[in-house]
């Protein structure tokens, strides 16, 4: 439209400098960008079916090359009531009160270096128009991935059988892998725990009620519930159970960002994992058992020296390499031997 006048001249026929007009040209540029953000928001909002806040679309645009702040991104999303679904109340569903063994708890000990190295176990319920169903889910703490689930309108050991069945096919895991769950009769019952012996597994249980130990399960039954239970309807069961599938195998393994795992999807993070730590195993930290202190415990407490030539304490191993010794929780390193021991007898008592 300026035809042959150049920009300079232009500049001079209408009294203004070069500078002035260029910084006019300026003045669009944030509206235009703020109209990019909006509608790039927007679409991630809508593709992930309002299951994203404001910090998972923030890194979402990072990813798609747009650098935006998450307090921008907050802002926009109010000013465009763009609302995630929101939480129910939580509803506790373990049974533990049986008379069945309850295992050690291994999980909060370990420090994981790769994949199939602890895996945690979970059921929840769902309510549908008429019943309620239970949803049974494994998954692996390392990458957060679900390596099986099951649905079913029963709370029997059949249950969550039918979904560690499933993710020992799906994965193939050697030997070694430690299985921890809650202490519901579910997961104590022998036809669980002979699942576990068969395939070579070490039973894992939390402590009583304390659900942190079990926290990556918890985490993923609120997420489910958020994102996808609660923002549906649902006719069935079969049409619980294809959304679900769906869900789980195609959105949250492997599209959906995981704030523990830097932002990425749980496959995606086991492939970038996967070089460097295939051929190493998990490390598990135990302390002194009961029995090792009882002589110990005796003589300072009656004012006697302890006895002396005593064999060193050695750690006895399990066949998978993990040690099985005890687990008394460790002292500061400020704590005087004498108040060690004292510590430990009432432990004990």
């Amino acid at each position: 439209m300026q035809g042959s006048l150049s920009i300079e001249r232009m500049c001079q026929l209408a009294g203004v400098s070069r500078a002035g007009f260029y910084r006019s040209l300026r003045v669009l540029d944030p509206v235009e960008e703020d109209m990019e953000v909006r509608s790039a928001i927007q679409n991630i909002f809508a593709e992930h079916k309002r299951r994203y806040g404001y910090r998972r679309v923030s890194k979402e645009l990072r990813r798609r090359g747009m650098l935006v702040n998450h307090k921008r991104v907050s802002r926009l999303m109010r000013e465009d009531n763009l609302l995630g679904v929101q939480p129910r109340a939580f509803v506790v569903t373990t049974d533990s009160d049986h008379e069945l063994e309850v295992h050690l708890n291994l999980a909060s000990r370990m420090k994981l270096t790769g994949v199939d190295q602890l895996w945690v176990a979970d059921i929840t319920y769902i309510r549908l128009h008429r019943e309620f169903v239970f949803l049974a889910v494994i998954l692996d703490v390392f990458s957060r991935k679900v390596v099986g689930w099951e649905l079913d309108r029963t709370l029997a050991a059949r249950l969550p059988i039918s979904a560690l069945k499933k993710a020992l096919t799906e994965r193939t895991p050697a030997p070694g892998v430690v299985h921890h769950s809650d202490r519901g009769v579910q997961y104590a019952a022998g036809d669980y725990v002979g699942v576990l012996r068969r395939y070579g597994m070490i039973p894992s249980m939390s402590r009583p009620a304390n659900p942190y130990d079990n926290a990556s399960c918890e985490s993923f039954m609120k997420t489910l519930k958020r994102e996808e239970i609660y923002a549906n309807e649902y006719r069935d069961l079969d049409h619980l159970r294809a959304n679900i599938a769906e869900f789980i195998d195609s959105y949250y393994n492997r599209v959906r960002l995981h704030s523990a795992l830097g932002y990425k999807p749980p496959e995606e993070f086991e492939q970038t994992a996967a070089p460097t730590t295939k051929s190493r195993g998990a490390t598990m930290s135990f302390f002194r058992h009961e029995e090792i202190y009882r002589s110990d415990i005796g003589s300072i407490v009656e004012g006697e020296p302890a006895e002396t030539g005593s064999p060193d304490h050695r750690l006895d191993e399990s066949p998978a390499g993990y040690s099985l010794a005890g687990c008394s929780p460790a002292e500061p390193a400020s704590a005087s031997p004498a108040e060690t021991i004292l510590k430990e007898k009432r432990l004990f008592e």
